[in-house]
C-alpha cells in the first residue's frame, strides 16, 4: 500500500481533475467554495464545455443543443480552474508517495492530488457496429438527425436510457420496438415484477415491446432475434447499459472487473492512497446505509465531488451519506427511485399501478426481507412520495417503516415511519 500524503490540508497546493462532465464540473466548484486556493487542471477528452447529459435522451427531440452546465448550475466551473485542457484524454496514472502524474495523449500532468471523474462509456457489443449509442452530445446530433417522422426506429435495451429514447420517438411519429432481453422492462434495477407495471405504457404510446428474447445480429436495416423474427429499421440503438471509463488507470489502482474503482464514504479507493478521489461514474462507494452502490446516475455525479473534496482537503471529516438516486421520464410518467434495493427484498406496493386513473400513481416500497428496514422507494407519478422518500433516507442507518400503514396510499409516507 503507498503512503499517505501529510494529513494537513495546507499542504495541499495542486489538484488535477480528470473528466470534464457534471462530476468534474461540481469537483471545480467543490474545490473553491471548500475554500482551496492552489492550483486546479481540469483535463477533459471533450472538446466542449461540460454540459448536462440527461436531457441527451429525455428531451433528445426538442433540444437540439447541448443543455450547459455553467447555466443550470449559475457557476462557470472552467472559470474556476487554472488550467483547462479540454480535447485530451487521460491514458495512464502514476500515483506517488506525495503526489501523481496523469500520462495523457497530449503530455502529463503533476499534482498533488487527483480526483477521478471520466464517467462512463456506453456498451455496444462486438458485431454491432452498425448500432448508435446515445451518450454524448454527438451522438444526440447524429440520432436526432435520424429520426424523421416516419422513421422506423429499434432500440435494444429496455432501461432507463432506452425506454425514454422509446417515448420520444414515438411522441414524434417515429414507428418505434424495443427489444429486451429480461422478461419486462427496467426488469434489472427494479426487479421483473415491477419493471412489468410499466410494459402497458408502451402499447398505449404505439410502442411494440418484445421482452425474453436475445438479439442475434444487428445489421444496418434491421435486427434479427434469436427466435427467428426480423425487425427491420432505419435506426437502431444499442441502449443495452455503459462501464466507467477507466482503462487508464489499470494499472496504477485496482478495479472491479466492470471497470468500477471501490471506494469508502469519503471517495477514497478502499485501501489505497488518501491523495487520490474517485467521483462519479467511475466509483462505486461504499455507504454506511445501503453498502456498495454503483455510479452510473446523474444524482451521484451532481452531490458526490462535495463529500470527495471534503475528505481530501479535511481528511478527518465525517462524509455525509447520500442516499442512491435516480429519475426518469417515460411515456409521459415520472419516476423516482431513493435507496438501493437488495434482490431478495420484500415488495409492498403502495397504489395500484394498473387503476385506470392513472393521476393517482402508485409507489414501491422494498424492505429487507422480514423485517422493518425499507431499503428503496420508487415512486411513480406520486410526488409527495418523493419528498418523503427523499427525508427517510436521511439518518445514519436504514428508516423503519410499518408496512401495513405504509401499504395504504391514502395514508402519507412519513406517518408510517416506526419510532
Amino acid at each position: 500500500m503507498l503512503p499517505s500524503p501529510p494529513d494537513s490540508a495546507s499542504q495541499l497546493r495542486s489538484v488535477v481533475v480528470v473528466g470534464g462532465g457534471l462530476a468534474g464540473a461540481q469537483t471545480l466548484t467543490a474545490l473553491r467554495a471548500q475554500g482551496f486556493d492552489g492550483h486546479v487542471t481540469l483535463i477533459g477528452a471533450e472538446q466542449i464545455a461540460p454540459y448536462d447529459r440527461p436531457p441527451l435522451s429525455k428531451h433528445l427531440l426538442d433540444r437540439p443543443t447541448p443543455t450547459w452546465l455553467a447555466d443550470e448550475l449559475g457557476v462557470d466551473a472552467l472559470g474556476l480552474a487554472d488550467d483547462v485542457r479540454l480535447g485530451v484524454s487521460a491514458t495512464g496514472l502514476r500515483v506517488g508517495a506525495q503526489d501523481v502524474e496523469v500520462l495523457t495523449d497530449a503530455g502529463s500532468v503533476t499534482a498533488d492530488a487527483l480526483v477521478a471523474a471520466t464517467g462512463s462509456h456506453p456498451v455496444r457489443p462486438r458485431g454491432w457496429e452498425a448500432a448508435v449509442t446515445l451518450h454524448a452530445a454527438p451522438d444526440a446530433d447524429r440520432l436526432r438527425a435520424l429520426l424523421r417522422p416516419g422513421a422506423r426506429l429499434v432500440v435494444v435495451g429496455a432501461g432507463w436510457i432506452g425506454a425514454e429514447v422509446a417515448g420520444v420517438a414515438a411522441a414524434a411519429g417515429v414507428h418505434v420496438q424495443v427489444v429486451e432481453a429480461l422478461p419486462a422492462p427496467l426488469a434489472g434495477p427494479l426487479g421483473a415484477a415491477v419493471g412489468a407495471a410499466t410494459a402497458p405504457w408502451y402499447a398505449e404510446h404505439g410502442v411494440e415491446l418484445h421482452t425474453g428474447v436475445q438479439v442475434a445480429r444487428v445489421r444496418p436495416d434491421g435486427v434479427d432475434l434469436a427466435d427467428g423474427r426480423d425487425l427491420p429499421a432505419d435506426v437502431v440503438l444499442a441502449a443495452v447499459g455503459a462501464r466507467p471509463a477507466t482503462g487508464w488507470l489499470a494499472d496504477a489502482l485496482p478495479l472491479d472487473p466492470d471497470g468500477a474503482l471501490r471506494v469508502d464514504a469519503a471517495f477514497a479507493p478502499e485501501g489505497g492512497p488518501r491523495h487520490v478521489r474517485a467521483v462519479g461514474d467511475v466509483a462505486r462507494r461504499r455507504s454506511p446505509r445501503h453498502g456498495l452502490v454503483p455510479g452510473g446516475h446523474w444524482d451521484g455525479a451532481l452531490r458526490g465531488p462535495e463529500a470527495a473534496v471534503r475528505g481530501l482537503l479535511n481528511p478527518g471529516a465525517t462524509p455525509e451519506d447520500h442516499a442512491p438516486y435516480v429519475f426518469s421520464t417515460q411515456f409521459g410518467h415520472e419516476l423516482a427511485m431513493y435507496g438501493q434495493r437488495g434482490h431478495d427484498d420484500d415488495l409492498v406496493l403502495r397504489g395500484d399501478p394498473a387503476a385506470q386513473d392513472g393521476a393517482a400513481g402508485w409507489t414501491v416500497l422494498w424492505f429487507r426481507r422480514g423485517t422493518a428496514e425499507l431499503t428503496a422507494v420508487l415512486s411513480v407519478d406520486r410526488p409527495r412520495d418523493v419528498g418523503a422518500a427523499r427525508r427517510l433516507f436521511t439518518g445514519t442507518g436504514l428508516p423503519r417503516v410499518d408496512r401495513a400503514l405504509a401499504a395504504d396510499p391514502a395514508t402519507p409516507l412519513r406517518s408510517a415511519v416506526l419510532g
